[in-house]
């Protein structure tokens, strides 16, 4: 419906993987380059992870669109709870297979057979396995087995597995995989956008379509969205469809931060997405502040006495700005100490303290981003509850 309002071609935002949509934020590349460089391997496996909506399934569309079928043959399957039987017949039907028998041995002789006719004739063959972690133990198991397949000393099949987070743990964590874990030559984790590529991936979208600027975006929008997505794709596609619809029914030639809130709470009451600030009783547990020495009172109150929910806040806020600036302070003194090391004249147990001074600075850089991302969470904690309060008060 919006699409005729403002002239586009298309639906900017649909949920479908397309590759004519492919966006190459900075994880998306990385991934991309360990893909190229697993396939450039012609053998094992390549594992691609990420939550819900993250890309995954776009990121093959893209690399199938890149694909020479006079050099690869490609197979794509989407995994449901299969055991190791099913998932040989399914891989069979994705090579476009027609087995005689029904039987296990029939399927694995047909895809062999295959394998190597594909081989003679100068193609390599690669299976794309979607949502693998709903495969059993013993489907991933086949899959191990079907990489053996050889001509001479030649690999016959590639496998890439995409999966969620917890396939990402199952394979490098289960004991029963460390047979397929010693044969994955790549792997990958999708994370989730930054900010700044927020608004560069919306008007990406929108001019595959033809978007010549109608509507315009006012830019708090842009970090709104990132706030309520969280940076993953499919949850900011979600929004701006319904933020489109909604500016096409009224008619606006401008999108703003009105019309987002307004978007966000329809889609807190009907479900339809889970969004990052539905999160808040979650953040609601902060770590507690490092305790301050303060005088103590000599005598306490005789009843408990009730303080107000963003006075906690700004405690908890004060407390955690202490402990980043003493964490910056350290961080500081061990980049002068690498500093200093770097400097000093060659001596033999060098490289073991400079390897010690090094691993220290990693440690505090993790550590005092940890602590940012906290300190943003009490930040927006405390600016939620005081405009609440405000809010109260206009009302009364």
């Amino acid at each position: 419906m919006f699409n005729d309002f403002y002239g586009l071609t298309g639906r900017p935002f649909q949920l479908t993987p397309d590759p004519t949509f492919y966006f190459e934020s900075l994880t998306h590349r990385k991934a991309l380059s360990y893909l190229s460089y697993g396939l450039a391997q012609g053998e094992g496996f390549v594992v691609i992870t990420g939550e819900v909506g993250a890309g995954k399934s776009t990121l093959v569309a893209h690399l199938m669109a890149t694909i020479d079928p006079a050099r690869l043959t490609a197979a794509q399957i989407v995994t449901s709870k299969l055991d190791g039987e099913e998932l040989v017949h399914v891989v069979a039907q994705a090579f476009g297979l027609i087995v005689d028998g029904h039987d296990k041995a029939s399927a694995l002789g047909a895809i062999e057979a295959f394998l190597h006719d594909e081989a003679r004739a100068g193609r390599r063959c690669l299976l794309v396995v979607d949502e693998s972690q709903n495969l059993e133990f013993d489907a991933l198991e086949e899959l191990r087995m079907l990489s053996n397949f050889q001509l001479g000393a030649h690999p016959l099949l590639q496998t890439l597995l995409l999966g969620q987070p917890e396939f990402r743990d199952m394979i490098q964590d289960h004991p029963q995989l460390e047979q397929l874990r010693q044969r994955v030559i790549a792997a990958h984790h999708l994370e989730a956008m930054e900010l700044g590529e927020v608004q560069p991936y919306i008007e990406h979208r929108l001019k595959c379509v033809g978007w010549t600027g109608n509507p315009q975006f006012d830019q708090r929008v842009f970090t709104e969205l990132y706030e309520a997505s969280g940076g993953v794709p499919r949850r900011i596609n979600q929004i701006c469809n319904r933020l489109m619809m909604l500016g096409a029914v009224e008619q606006r030639t401008r999108i703003d931060g009105a019309m987002l809130s307004g978007v966000l709470e329809e889609l807190e009451l009907d479900g339809t997405l889970q969004l990052k600030r539905i999160e808040r009783k979650a953040q609601a547990a902060v770590p507690p502040a490092p305790a301050v020495a303060e005088p103590v009172a000599a005598v306490a109150p005789a009843a408990p006495v009730a303080v107000p929910a963003d006075a906690v806040a700004m405690e908890q806020l004060l407390g955690l700005l202490a402990e980043r600036d003493a964490q910056i302070a350290e961080l500081q003194q061990a980049v002068i100490e690498l500093a200093n090391e770097r400097e000093a004249p060659a001596v033999p147990d060098q490289s073991a303290a400079m390897a010690a001074l090094e691993a220290k600075f990693a440690a505090l850089e993790a550590r005092t981003q940890e602590q940012e991302r906290t300190i943003r969470h009490t930040l927006t904690m405390l600016i939620e509850w005081i405009e609440a309060d405000d809010a109260a008060r206009v009302a009364a």
